[in-house]
């Protein structure tokens, strides 16, 4: 600790030069001059490079002691000081600048990452000016520094004023006239000071409860309303509901054609809210493409979920911005509060969670919130903690299932398959946790390790034997995939012909131009790619013609009960004679029987994979497997 503070005491203010006179003099003739006092240096240098630009001197502290330093040394107009630093707290600085004489008058605005009453109470009690949350935003924050920078120039002239008022009192009498001239003058530049700080004090409070984009209320304005509700809801003994919004494909939108198209568009969806609403009914944008809705004026128990339809349809509708079509979708999450009994945070989580049922259900719908839904977060946020902590700890494994060619009976190939033991659970099966992993971007690590684990297996096996590797959306979506594929295959020393990487349609549906560049480029490199779960929307044949796979997998549902499904026999030999037409390798997933080998054999497929040959084996069993003929 103490090498700590001996570091923090030996720093000087950075990149700001200062004038001899530091007792106030010429103030009015150099640019205001503010110390900024943070210990995370991130957050000093990018108040300094904002405000600089705005004509500010900055001086930067980077703890409290440090902060009381620079206060008595230099002339500052304000100071801009965070609430929570290590050793001195904000408070606690407040309280020993306020205590002292030579520093007791010079304005404080507090930065703090709470918006908490008793945290900026105890501030003010102490004598803070004002305060603003973290993040910061800036315009916010300026607004706030010139009121106040403004207000303590105008008490300084006020100050000067009037002793020059009474020295003139001395003076001769001759100097009455010009004496009462000066004080008339000194007083209308005050007025006019005084209303100029109004009105900046009036915007300063209007930024800090409207988002600047919409000019909607935002989340801290919001919280107030709900808080208000609440109140109103014992007194009246009459409920209220609070809709919690996300834009479904917002974020497609916003990478496609660019964030001004985006901005227009979320200032369209906030129109279209804004004519759905009652008379009393509130609205604020919480962030990002996230909106909310606090409704009091009806009285029809199903009126949250009406208004919920209604949304989903307005923000539906087609929408045309700069010539663009764009289209977006709303996923509502609604929460009933019928007798005033929670708090603003815990109805915003509940209707978020419930906003995260409606997406899970397949988006552009709503849900109401269900006590259930809260205990399904915990499990899910358990189980993702467990798996980054499994990860680490080597828990997770690689198994490899066959691939059989049904014309030379022999193994082509191996699909690498991830596995998990748990240590208290056991196995817990990919289904469960791969939706997880990609939710959070785990799968990008995942798919890493892999990749470069797979390929250095493979490399070992014979070279007519390749490696079949499952892609997500999600790693297409990172944009370096290429260069990791490639740092496998040179790590592992395996032929690039022998990877294969099998994506599934989703690939060609979620920013279909860019993902096909990328596996034009892995295609380019010599990898094969084959398309996963084939046949599983009713837009797989429409895919073919956007990019040439190497190989179709039918999606093993079709596979199960062909044999007595006429709907899916037909389907399977659709796939077959497409594949056969076009050149392509046909391979049949989940194949168990005898029956369903001899019929697919029979119609053309190309290769089959399931537990009719073998379940999938760990690595040290392939050996074992490589020359073994199937039988029937």
């Amino acid at each position: 600790m103490s090498q700590v503070i001996h570091k923090l005491n030996m720093v000087e203010p950075a990149r700001v030069e200062i004038g001899a006179a530091e007792d106030g003099s010429g103030r009015e003739h150099r640019p205001p001059r503010i110390l900024v006092v943070d210990d995370i240096p991130d957050n000093r240098a990018v108040l300094l490079r904002r405000f600089q630009r705005r004509g500010f001197e900055v001086i930067e502290a980077e703890s409290g002691r440090q902060a009381i330093e620079f206060a008595r040394k230099y002339d500052l107009d304000a100071i801009l000081l965070d609430v929570m630093m290590p050793e001195m707290d904000g408070i606690e600085t407040l309280r020993q600048l306020r205590g002292d004489r030579a520093t007791a008058a010079l304005p404080v605005i507090m930065v703090t990452a709470r918006s908490e009453s008793e945290n900026i109470v105890e501030a003010i009690d102490l004598g803070a000016n004002d305060y603003v949350t973290k993040p910061v935003d800036f315009p916010v924050a300026l607004a706030r520094v010139n009121a106040q920078v403004a207000r303590k120039r105008a008490e300084d002239k006020v100050r000067i004023a009037n002793q020059s008022l009474a020295n003139v009192n001395v003076e001769l009498e001759q100097r009455v006239a010009e004496r009462t001239r000066r004080l008339f003058e000194a007083n209308q530049q005050l007025q006019a000071e005084i209303a100029q700080r109004q009105q900046s004090e009036a915007r300063s409070q209007y930024l800090a409860h409207h988002d600047e984009l919409t000019s909607l209320g935002n989340r801290l304005l919001f919280k107030e309303q709900l808080e208000l509700a609440i109140s109103n809801s014992r007194l009246s003994q009459r409920g209220f509901s609070v809709l919690y919004i996300d834009l479904d494909g917002f974020k497609g939108v916003n990478d496609t054609l660019g964030h001004s198209v985006g901005d227009k568009l979320l200032n369209v969806v906030a129109s279209k809210l804004r004519n759905l609403l009652g008379e009393h009914d509130r609205i604020a944008r919480l962030g990002g493409d996230e909106f909310a809705i606090l409704q009091t004026s009806t009285e029809d128990s199903d009126g949250a979920a009406v208004l919920a339809g209604n949304i989903i349809r307005a923000v539906s509708a087609p929408i045309t911005i700069d010539g663009q079509a764009v289209s977006v979708g709303a996923s509502i999450g609604i929460v009933e509060e019928r007798i005033g009994s929670a708090t603003p945070e815990e109805l915003l989580k509940n209707a978020d969670l419930a906003m995260y049922s409606a997406k899970a259900a397949g988006r552009c719908t709503y849900r109401i919130f269900d006590p259930e839904m809260d205990a399904a977060v915990q499990a899910r946020r358990r189980l993702e903690i467990d798996m980054r902590n499994g990860f680490e700890r080597g828990e997770f494994h690689l198994v490899y299932q066959p691939l059989v060619n049904l014309r030379t009976r022999q193994v082509t190939g191996f699909e690498a398959l991830m596995r998990w033991d748990h240590p208290v659970r056991g196995a817990i099966p990919p289904e469960t946790f791969i939706p997880v992993a990609e939710e959070t971007g785990l799968i990008v690590q995942f798919g890493e390790w892999v990749l470069r684990t797979a390929c250095q297996e493979a490399a070992n096996w014979p070279r007519n034997i390749r490696i079949a590797v499952n892609l997500s959306t999600v790693q297409l979506s990172r944009g370096n995939l290429t260069d990791i594929v490639m740092n496998a295959l040179a790590s592992s020393g395996l032929e690039p012909s022998r990877l294969e990487l099998e994506v599934t349609e989703s690939v060609l549906t979620e920013k279909s131009r860019r993902n096909i560049n990328i596996l034009t480029q892995l295609r380019q490199l010599g990898v094969r790619i084959a398309m996963d779960d084939f046949g599983s929307s009713t837009s797989s044949l429409g895919y073919l013609r956007y990019f040439r796979f190497d190989k179709i997998k039918i999606d093993q549902a079709f596979i199960g009960d062909f044999m007595k499904n006429p709907d899916n026999m037909v389907i399977v030999k659709a796939i077959m004679s497409l594949g056969i037409g076009l050149g392509i390798t046909t391979t049949a997933e989940g194949v168990e029987t005898e029956e369903q080998m001899r019929c697919l054999n029979f119609e053309g497929c190309t290769e089959i994979q399931g537990n009719l040959y073998s379940r999938p084996i760990r690595a040290d069993e392939i050996d074992s497997i490589i020359g073994r003929s199937l039988t029937g």
